[in-house]
């Protein structure tokens, strides 16, 4: 195990010495919430389009308990791993960027976790009708999750776990979804 997070850091160092000052404000932008309210319209709007009013009210509830979930899954994840966020590291804090810094501890990133929990929910229920959709969704969800590397915030390994959950939670919630959804058509 101690090898793998030896690596993990070598990665993060790697990743996170890319960046460059001239760029952290837009990386910053990425990480941030408020910044992706205009994306999310655009989804409701996608959703709007391709679904019954009464199956679009479904669906978005689906979207809140996932997010809920996902995002309150990470919380406990860290509390109990208690994994030191990179800025917080005393080992990596001379050979890294810090960007800005969290709360103390980043095992899994919650942020990487609903991202791609919105991209896999999304894509499940929207693929079809939206084939392009999908790889949209997924290279943004990469994005924010990136940012998190840059910033300093969290280890590629955070970041991966956090994507592995938010696709397996979007997965489940989507099938919950179009269950949900079929039942009404029926």
């Amino acid at each position: 195990m101690e090898e793998i997070i030896l690596e993990d850091k070598k990665v993060f160092l790697y990743l996170n010495n890319l960046g460059d000052t001239p760029f952290d404000q837009f990386w910053i932008l990425i990480s941030g919430t408020f910044i992706w309210i205009p994306l999310y319209i655009i989804f409701c709007y996608f959703l709007y389009k391709n679904f019954k009013l009464k199956s679009l009210l479904y669906i978005l509830i689906f979207i809140a308990i996932g997010v809920t979930v996902s995002d309150q899954l990470a919380s406990i994840f860290k509390y109990g791993v208690a994994r030191l966020r990179p800025c917080h590291d005393p080992s990596l804090q001379s050979y890294m960027r810090i960007v800005h810094c969290g709360g103390q501890f980043g095992f899994y990133s919650a942020h990487a976790s609903n991202t791609f929990f919105l991209a896999s929910y999304l894509s499940f229920l929207l693929k079809d009708k939206l084939k392009w959709f999908p790889y949209t969704i997924f290279v943004w969800a990469v994005l924010v999750s990136y940012s998190r590397i840059y910033l300093g915030v969290h280890f590629p390994i955070d970041i991966l776990v956090g994507a592995f959950v938010g696709i397996l939670l979007g997965v489940v919630f989507s099938m919950l979804a179009k269950k949900v959804i079929n039942k009404q058509t029926i």
